[in-house]
């Protein structure tokens, strides 16, 4: 198991990373939340990480803080939800906000999170309500702006798509909520907060 990285920053590609450790190059996917708080590239980087063996593929997750990582398990064990749905999750919202969403029996704000159905917002309510409490206390840390070769607002529909968002939807919107100028943090959380309010 790799719980943790350290090492460079070498791209960054929202949902995914490329960190230098040792000279070897591992490819992160991690939650917006963490994407946010990124240092720039050829920086430092401390990972909290999940590592996933399937029959197609070996993947690894990272997380800012351990409250995320444990989040991000938590909810790998519910009937339904698998590593891309749980990503999603916390790209949709923070951990608190997760949380109040729970203890308020609220699946309505959950299925506004892509991949995620009525069906599925409900199961997440009833089978987290016994692990809100032994989770919570964490923080999630906040968004500094990013540095790459394609356009901001491609990398933000390239994010989203990979969220699962639909391209018509994406293209809707960052057509309604980007603005030139904007970094990719920027125009991602746009567009989440114009789904989730």
């Amino acid at each position: 198991m790799i719980g943790r990285i350290n090492g460079t920053l070498l791209e960054k590609n929202p949902p995914a990373l490329l960190v230098s450790v040792q000279g070897v190059g591992y490819e992160v996917d991690v939650p917006m939340s963490t994407f946010y708080g990124l240092p720039a590239v050829g920086k430092a980087i401390e990972l909290h990480t999940h590592f996933v063996v399937r029959e197609d593929a070996q993947l690894l997750f990272g997380f800012a803080s351990k409250l995320e990582r444990s989040l991000f398990r938590a909810l790998l064990k519910v009937n339904g939800v698998g590593a891309k749905v749980a990503l999603s999750i916390l790209s949709g919202m923070t951990a608190e906000e997760f949380f109040s969403c729970i203890a308020q029996k609220d699946a309505v704000a959950l299925t506004r999170v892509p991949g995620i159905g009525k069906k599925t917002a409900e199961r997440l309510v009833v089978e987290m309500q016994d692990k809100v409490d032994a989770l919570a206390g964490g923080s999630v840390q906040a968004g500094l702006p990013v540095d790459n070769q394609s356009s901001p607002r491609s990398q933000a529909s390239d994010a989203l798509t990979t969220l699962g968002y639909k391209p018509a939807e994406v293209k809707r919107l960052l057509d309604k909520t980007a603005v030139d100028g904007q970094s990719v943090e920027e125009m991602i959380r746009g567009a989440l907060r114009s789904v989730s309010g």
